[in-house]
């Protein structure tokens, strides 16, 4: 499912436009976006949390010299599904 694809069941759903469904769909995740920029877990209670997971910096190797390479720390979004979420799609 795309997000137009949900945009037209939330409009259905909601009875919103789909351009009105797809302007609210833009806005929330720009929210979750700007929250996890700003270093804020976001938690939706029974679906799961968006978190922004830090990779530590270490020492790597490049493949074609051998020669040793430092790897720089990063940081990545990440979503950590719920209880429910996860009991929702094993079917229990």
């Amino acid at each position: 499912m795309n997000k137009k694809q949900l945009a037209g069941k939330v409009a259905k759903a909601s009875k919103l436009t789909k351009l009105e469904a797809e302007k609210m769909i833009d806005l929330m995740l720009n929210c979750i976006s700007e929250s996890l920029l700003k270093g804020e877990k976001v938690r939706l209670v029974g679906f799961g949390n968006f978190i922004i997971r830090t990779r530590a910096g270490r020492v790597g190797r490049n493949p074609q010299t051998g020669e040793k390479i430092k790897i720089e720390s990063t940081k990545s979004p990440a979503f950590v599904p719920g209880i429910n979420f996860k009991a929702a799609i094993k079917g229990k």
